[in-house]
């Protein structure tokens, strides 16, 4: 298994961490990630807008979970607010929802869900 490199920052920062389920559909499944692998660029522009240093999604099976790593200083809640506003982006939440498990018309916050983390080695 291969790891994944991390980027490191010139400023602290915190992570997030948050899962969603897909739709039980391999088809489904595989046109979600051609999908992200596409994004459109406003939606991307809109992401480092409102503050968010990296965004990681990783999937199996019919679980993602993104890794978000933000300032230290950021504020979750105003900046999801703040990113819901920005063009295209409740456009991409409807494109993306289809493949979702979720209801039509969810903001980004409604559909993902915050973990927990139980367990850090260094605390």
């Amino acid at each position: 298994m291969e790891g994944y490199p991390v980027k490191q920052y010139e400023v602290p920062v915190k992570r997030y961490c948050q899962t969603l389920d897909l739709e039980d559909d391999p088809e489904l499944i595989a046109e979600y990630r051609r999908r992200h692998d596409a994004a459109w660029p406003e939606i991307l522009q809109g992401i480092r807008q409102v503050g968010i240093l990296e965004m990681d999604i990783y999937i199996l099976g019919t679980r993602v979970f993104m890794i978000v790593e933000t300032p230290m200083d950021f504020d979750w809640d105003s900046a999801m607010a703040r990113l819901a506003t920005l063009p295209r982006q409740q456009e991409w939440e409807d494109y993306m929802a289809f493949f979702q498990k979720s209801k039509p018309g969810m903001t980004s916050t409604e559909k993902w869900r915050p973990m927990e983390r139980m367990f850090c080695l260094n605390k």
